[in-house]
């Protein structure tokens, strides 16, 4: 080429390539990781997060404070996408996924410091996931969960989210009936679930509603408040003066034309009242306006009407009532009408309308909370819990909890790593290091002293006892979790080292970023 250089990238591009490409990914990932390290387990502390808005958002959920967080770093953003594949997967567990990811970054930069090659990392940390995937069915209690166990799983996901004791309790109560509610042969059908909140009561006021709650008012304040067992229409679309298909124009030239016309429209908007009250509907929902006229009918007529009502709450109230979705009042039949009790209560400025039928194929969960903050973060331990019950039913049982199944795991990969040949065993070992650090950081959340807390564990476990760190009064304690009702999914345990080991492999397999201006 005439000793001219060959310029490929533009002018404006950064490039950082081998130890440094390397140096810069992990230590971005490992930044975001101790970033929620801190808010894991029941005595995690919170975050406070605030908008360019000036929106305040107060959590210890990881998956809120990751999402909440303005992370451009294209390797800190893997670190974000674990934590969001674990919250799409099993709903819970996203702290110890990131901190998990974190910790394996940090074991792999100290092997490459040694000048073990990356692709013998990814290989060690693969054969060391499987291992730890095996750790994890040895520890499984049950597959077939009763009552008092999903109670546990559900408290043990809700425990240091602010919801205390008595208010954990109620909620617990509410989250496994609701998913009771929506089980079947198939498994649970998690999207049958759904969550109401309204500031105003403490979280123990918390309670399930066999149903809906539709966020709407009465069409017309002289229509009932409460309607048991009544019959139900459900029209997707308005309830008003029909539209001509046609362009016309009506030359009127007296005043009894005019009053004839008026006349005919409302014996039309009358007649839309009537027809409902002949078929003995007693609450209609619609999708559209209703018009003011046939609105004024419906409440002389004790029928009680919700307008503008959004799909889903249509949906879900058909849900609910058994009603059947038709286009308008002349396309509704007796074969058509649900039934359900409707009841509507005033929360403040607000009023709400509950929509509870026998045969409801939906449930809703009406949480509480004395402020916004608070209701928020009662929402996302509702949600956490819901998902986690789901999981333990559908994905395979339950495993002990407090940091029980990591020093299992640990110790398991640990004792399987001296079957591995090469280098590769370095890494494998690698691996279990890392997972020591979730019950090294439960220990140290606890204010206990994490060395300490990590040779109790590991001489209970290797005295063949069953053995985590409690929160128990000021500090913790080395006890038994199956005593204190302390159990996981063992579906949330498998997702994290799978989403951990994904990203941190990924990320320690770069060896150049490319950037262009």
């Amino acid at each position: 080429m005439g000793g001219q250089p060959l310029f490929i990238l533009n002018e404006d591009a950064d490039r950082t390539k081998g130890k440094d490409a390397q140096s810069s990914n992990i230590s971005a990932g490992k930044a975001v990781s101790e970033s929620v390290r801190t808010t894991l387990g029941p005595r995690g502390m919170d975050k406070m997060l605030v908008s360019d808005d000036g929106d305040v958002v107060i959590t210890n959920d990881g998956a809120t404070i990751l999402q909440e967080m303005d992370i451009e770093h294209p390797a800190a953003q893997m670190i974000v996408e674990v934590a969001e594949t674990q919250e799409e997967d099993v709903g819970d567990g996203t702290t110890t996924a990131s901190v998990l990811a974190g910790q394996l970054l940090a074991q792999a930069e100290d092997l490459l410091d040694d000048d073990v090659h990356p692709t013998t990392i990814v290989e060690g940390y693969h054969e060391a996931a499987q291992l730890a995937q095996e750790a994890i069915e040895n520890e499984v209690l049950a597959d077939e969960l009763d009552d008092e166990q999903l109670l546990k799983v559900a408290k043990t996901s809700m425990t240091g989210k602010g919801t205390g004791d008595i208010a954990g309790d109620v909620l617990a109560q509410a989250v496994v009936e609701a998913v009771r509610q929506v089980e079947s042969d198939d498994g649970v059908d998690r999207d049958a679930i759904a969550l109401q909140t309204q500031i105003g009561a403490s979280s123990s006021a918390t309670e399930l509603v066999e149903g809906v709650i539709v966020d709407e008012e009465p069409a017309h304040e002289n229509m009932p408040r409460s309607v048991d067992d009544g019959a139900v229409a459900a029209i997707d679309g308005a309830i008003e003066l029909r539209e001509s298909s046609i362009d016309a124009e009506y030359n009127v030239t007296n005043v009894d034309q005019l009053n004839a016309a008026l006349d005919a429209e409302e014996e039309e908007l009358a007649g839309y009242a009537e027809a409902l009250s002949e078929l003995g509907v007693e609450i209609v929902f619609t999708s559209d306006d209703i018009d003011d006229r046939v609105v004024a009918h419906l409440a002389k007529a004790g029928i009680l009407a919700f307008e503008d009502v959004s799909d889903d709450d249509l949906s879900a109230v058909i849900s609910a009532s058994g009603a059947s979705r038709v286009s308008g009042v002349n396309d509704l039949d007796s074969d058509d009408l649900g039934s359900a009790s409707v009841h509507v209560e005033k929360y403040g400025d607000e009023e709400l309308a509950f929509v509870e039928g026998s045969e409801a194929e939906t449930v809703t969960v009406f949480a509480r909370g004395s402020t916004e903050h608070v209701v928020d973060e009662v929402e996302r331990a509702l949600k956490d819990a819901l998902d986690v019950v789901t999981a333990a039913l559908d994905k395979g049982g339950v495993v002990p909890g407090a940091g029980a199944t990591e020093i299992a795991i640990s110790a398991y990969v640990r004792e399987q790593s001296a079957s591995i040949e090469g280098r590769k065993q370095l890494a494998v070992d690698a691996f279990a290091d890392a997972v020591d650090v979730l019950p090294r950081t439960l220990a140290e959340n606890t204010g206990m002293d994490p060395i300490d807390a990590l040779v109790d564990l590991r001489a209970e476990h290797e005295g063949g006892n069953l053995a985590g760190l409690i929160s128990e009064g000021q500090t913790g304690v080395v006890a038994d979790p199956l005593e204190y009702g302390v159990l996981d999914p063992a579906a949330v345990k498998r997702e994290a080292v799978d989403s951990a080991t994904e990203a941190a492999t990924m990320i320690v397999r770069i060896d150049d970023v490319i950037s262009s201006s």
